[in-house]
């Protein structure tokens, strides 16, 4: 028995069970819960969540309305695929690899060290198959995953002392979620999934010795540079961080067609003004660190990026070799990127190195 029928058999998971389509209840709004895993009013990921729930209201011309609760109000930042999946919620925004300690396959779908970028990841999922093994990988889990949101990529990390060498990283806490702490606990590293709202407390009260985040405007929003100096590039572990809105599966069977396709239309849109977002605000925040804070990132050296590289490489190998469901789309991820790649180099790749070296402002 798959999980989804059994959590149908004990009663459970069935929220949207002979729930009407949106069309066929004119004149009678629907409400949805949508948790999430972000603190309250956090922007970027607080507010993208905010501004999908307002936009499918919009475009159902009011017959959807959507209450959105931060992590912690309704359930905790971990909780919210259960909460969805049991239908104590209809709606989750997070990231997917939040929950890849129980299914690999899912650190795919959010971010793989030195993998996609956003738009290579959006490629993936629309036009080579990644959407496809996504719903197969979730159906069970009585859940319609739909990509939502992305970050763009990130920042290394913030730390409490300079990262020189590899043996740096021996004994070091850090919190850095996915496969990317996966390897550097393979380089020593003590690492520990501590959620968004009790990074900056685990920091100050030398729980951590360093962390990831997203990027300078979530980092700055959160006061990172308060309680650590020094601020690591490139986000290696994170090049994309793509984040899902999960659906109840039986909410979302509940719907008709046009409703389905206004959640795939403003849950795609969100993915690019998300990403424009942050490409911006980033851009901003940035300066306001520099400027204001006296925060200067620092690069990682080249024997500290080649010797993550390695470990990362490994991970991802062994996780790919999983179970066959991990196996499948670990192969469809990789043909994809390989192509992105080849592309790449002499696309995108190449131009932002020739801008850097002859822009002539």
């Amino acid at each position: 028995m798959n999980r989804r029928n059994a959590l149908r058999t004990i009663g459970i998971g069935t929220a949207g069970a002979g729930l009407l389509p949106l069309a066929a209840a004119a004149n009678t709004p629907r409400t949805l819960r949508m948790v999430t895993s972000w603190p309250a009013g956090f922007p970027g990921l607080g507010t993208s969540a905010h501004r999908v729930a307002r936009r499918l209201e919009a475009a159902t011309g009011g017959q959807l309305k959507i209450q959105v609760y931060a992590a912690g109000e309704r359930v905790g930042p971990f909780e919210v695929f259960e909460a969805v999946a049991s239908g104590e919620a209809d709606l989750y925004h997070s990231a997917d690899y939040y929950r890849a300690g129980e299914i690999p396959a899912y650190n795919f779908f959010t971010a793989i060290p030195f993998g996609m970028t956003a738009v290579e990841m959006a490629g993936w999922l629309v036009y080579g198959g990644g959407q496809t093994l996504w719903d197969e990988l979730s159906a069970p889990l009585n859940i319609k995953p739909l990509m939502c949101t992305n970050t763009g990529t990130q920042m290394g990390g913030w730390f409490n002392r300079e990262i020189r060498t590899v043996d740096d990283f021996d004994g070091l806490r850090i919190r850095m979620p996915g496969l990317g702490g996966v390897a550097l606990a393979q380089m020593g590293a003590v690492v520990r999934n501590v959620a968004g709202g009790e990074i900056y407390a685990a920091l100050k009260d030398g729980n951590l010795d360093a962390a990831e985040w997203v990027g300078p405007w979530n980092d700055l929003a959160a006061g990172m540079h308060e309680v650590a100096d020094h601020y690591y590039y490139p986000g290696f572990h994170e090049p994309g961080g793509s984040l899902a809105l999960g659906v109840n599966l039986d909410v979302w069977q509940s719907l008709g067609d046009q409703e389905q396709r206004i959640f795939e239309e403003v849950t795609s849109g969100e993915y690019i003004r998300s990403l424009t977002e942050f490409n911006v605000r980033n851009a901003a925040a940035l300066t306001v660190l520099r400027d204001e804070h006296g925060i200067t990132p620092k690069p990682y050296s080249d024997d500290v990026l080649s010797r993550i590289a390695a470990s990362v490489t490994k991970t991802v190998a062994e996780l790919g070799n999983k179970d066959p469901m991990t196996r499948k789309v670990y192969e469809s991820y990789s043909a994809a990127k390989a192509g992105a790649m080849q592309w790449s180099a002499i696309g995108e790749e190449a131009f932002l190195s020739a801008r850097r070296q002859y822009d002539a402002r």
